[in-house]
């Protein structure tokens, strides 16, 4: 084995392709042929592709699907503590031993073919799948979806999440052209969900392979919300008092509504998805980072927003929870992102501004981050910090009773602080 621990084998990856990002099916398509493997998996797959809502509705899925006596497997990323996070066996994080041995058959098979860090994690994680044996695998697009790696491998159900600006170097800058890359996860004659009104790039490319779409509020629909419960129905079934999922947000209905019409074309197939599966599902469902609470004195929240769409969101939630005393935001951005969109969407539910510098090549200096928040943030409610940890650290100081601490950005500076949290906690 070239290395023995997962660290290693990590730094290693980090550094054996020319660059981070590297779209394309060529290369990782001649390794995992190698390796002896088909795009056809023997298990059924659900490729998530979208901007925003991919990561919660992953989750929802695997919660219902596991509750429901079915062996799960989903691959997402990026991770917030630890690479393992990435791959799950049953709602469980794979060992380091498991990746590593992955990790090593994957070197055997690709001789002098170069991977990206992201490559060798989608390898892995279809190995250790195809190992263990699972019924379904909830696979999550890195980037766009037409040339992301996980489209190297068939889908029987496609679920798009909403779309909005984002990536745009790489996927175009507007929403037909990033659809239409997001669209490329659909296979022929294969189903897909739509959590919102997709452009009309998704529409046409799904009708050139002839698959049918399932849109939100035309093919399937949240019919009425209470305090309590809230009801679905896609005409031919129809749930009448199902729980709110345990995450944040009334968006979350929207990845939920997706989540159920994804569910029923699987009951409509071999699997067997009760509404009591279905309601421990969304009851128990956990995801780190998005809109997370951390209750105390002063309330801390975690969110990996990052884009237009996320920080609209963002929004809507921050006020209709309400804060009795001030909020102060711990944010870090990276570079490829509107730093400046995302502060005049959220001017107004913040009061105290602290920018923090993310390390790396892709990291955004707590300068330049201000920088972007010149007319969109009065200048006195701006301080910068060259790390998140001291940013956290002075706002913890500052903050009182009854105040609050937003944390958000990316999942590196949702990373930063809950690392201190958790180190606090022990």
């Amino acid at each position: 084995m070239r290395f023995k621990t997962l660290p290693e084998w990590l730094e290693w990856q980090e550094q054996l392709h020319f660059t981070e990002v590297d779209p394309g099916l060529a290369r990782i398509g001649h390794v995992w042929k190698s390796l002896e493997g088909t795009s056809r998996l023997p298990f059924t797959v659900i490729t998530v592709a979208g901007t925003n809502g991919k990561g919660s509705s992953v989750a929802l899925l695997e919660s219902i699907l596991r509750h429901a006596g079915y062996k799960t497997g989903t691959y997402t990323s990026p991770h917030i503590l630890r690479y393992n996070e990435r791959i799950n066996v049953n709602g469980e994080a794979c060992e380091d031993t498991d990746i590593c041995q992955a990790f090593e058959q994957i070197d055997t098979a690709r001789a002098d073919t170069s991977l990206t860090y992201f490559e060798f994690a989608t390898l892995a994680a279809i190995e250790i799948f195809c190992k263990e044996k699972i019924d379904i695998a909830i696979l999550e697009v890195g980037m766009g979806g037409r040339l992301d790696a996980v489209n190297l491998f068939d889908t029987d159900i496609a679920l798009i999440t909403p779309i909005s600006l984002d990536h745009t170097n790489w996927l175009g800058t507007n929403r037909e052209d990033i659809g239409f890359e997001k669209a490329g996860i659909i296979s022929v004659n294969k189903p897909v969900v739509c959590s919102e009104q997709p452009p009309q790039s998704v529409i046409a490319h799904a009708a050139s392979l002839q698959s049918k779409l399932y849109i939100a509020n035309h093919d399937f629909k949240v019919v009425s919300t209470s305090d309590d419960c809230w009801q679905w129905t896609n005409g031919e079934t129809e749930y009448l008092n199902l729980p709110k999922p345990a995450l944040e947000g009334a968006y979350q209905l929207q990845n939920a509504a997706a989540v159920l019409q994804v569910i029923s074309l699987l009951n409509g197939k071999d699997y067997a998805v009760s509404e009591a599966s279905i309601n421990k599902g969304l009851s128990n469902v956990k995801l780190e980072g998005r809109f997370q609470r951390i209750a105390g004195d002063v309330e801390v929240i975690l969110d990996v927003t990052h884009n237009q769409q996320g920080a609209t969101n963002l929004a809507k939630l921050l006020d209709e929870i309400a804060c009795k005393g001030r909020t102060f935001a711990v944010v870090g951005i990276l570079k490829d992102k509107d730093a400046a969109m995302i502060a005049s969407i959220l001017k107004n539910e913040i009061d105290d501004w602290y920018a923090a510098s993310l390390v790396g090549d892709r990291g955004m200096s707590s300068q330049q981050l201000v920088s972007q928040f010149e007319d969109k943030v009065e200048p006195e409610r701006v301080k910068q910090f060259n790390s998140v940890e001291s940013a956290f650290q002075q706002a913890m100081k500052m903050a009182k009773k009854g105040d609050r601490i937003l944390v958000f950005g990316s999942f590196h500076t949702v990373e930063s602080v809950l690392r201190i949290i958790k180190k606090d906690t022990k």
